[in-house]
């Protein structure tokens, strides 16, 4: 008896990662997907797929396309999203002081976790609405080992996870992995001279990043970019310190409201 219990919960457990490797499947532009395609972006059988896209639709997380036959994010997956935005401490209380910080710089200001191999906003405030990055909100994703927001959380990270996320980095980006290596290496080095760390990964873009430790909290990161013919070397050293004092300023502020 005991083995079947063992054996029914471990199953739930697995049906519950392969359910939620189907929601992550659905990115911006991906926004309708069939059994096929969510097959192809998972690995997981076309069967395991019908049977939990059912369950999904079922459980009000899908929408199913009768015409298309295919997917959709349903409404309660966004109802998410908002109860995050709303309730969280960190964005509590790092947005008022990310929207001050960003008017008095002409800066963009973002707040990011790590999620796998790539990095998640969780607030993203634009200074100037005709930046190539004004696209960037709330839930937008940008590669850990390009950014100086991935390469700040790898500086940040404990051995484990940094060794972990290494190895799968490793295994996705097979090209030019020598170069962006050292790279993140090198980002590492500047966070413990510095304190942030510096890159620019898209054209004209240039960017500094720095990471926010809070007990009992994920690591934080917290970065400052702005479009611009301005040398990355300059632009660090004219905001670095403002982007420590910012990330001073919303470290003290969740501290007092915990």
């Amino acid at each position: 008896m005991a083995t079947s219990v063992k054996k029914d919960s471990a199953s739930s457990i697995r049906s519950l990662e392969r359910g939620l490797e189907i929601l992550r499947a659905f990115r911006p532009g991906m926004d309708l997907l069939g059994n096929s395609d969510l097959a192809d972006k998972t690995g997981l059988s076309k069967s395991t797929i019908s049977r939990l896209t059912q369950t999904l639709v079922k459980s009000g997380f899908l929408y199913r396309d009768d015409q298309a036959k295919a997917y959709r994010l349903a409404a309660p997956v966004l109802s998410l999203s908002h109860t995050i935005k709303t309730s969280s401490p960190i964005l509590q209380a790092a947005q008022a002081l990310m929207i001050t910080y960003s008017e008095k710089l002409q800066l963009n200001i973002g707040l990011a976790v790590a999620d796998r191999i790539e990095m998640v906003y969780l607030e993203s405030v634009r200074y100037n609405k005709k930046s190539a990055l004004r696209n960037i909100v709330m839930g937008h994703r940008v590669p850990m080992e390009l950014t100086s927001l991935g390469r700040s959380w790898l500086a940040a990270a404990s051995p484990e996870s940094r060794a972990i996320a290494l190895e799968q980095l490793r295994a996705h980006r097979t090209k030019d992995w020598s170069k962006t290596l050292s790279a993140i290496e090198q980002a590492a080095e500047e966070i413990a001279l510095k304190g942030f760390c510096s890159t620019t990964w898209l054209p004209n873009v240039v960017a500094i990043s720095t990471p926010i430790r809070i007990p009992h909290h994920p690591i934080y990161i917290l970065n400052m970019s702005r479009t611009t013919e301005e040398d990355l070397k300059s632009f660090a050293s004219h905001h670095g310190a403002e982007l420590l004092e910012l990330a001073h300023k919303i470290k003290a502020e969740v501290s007092k409201n915990t």
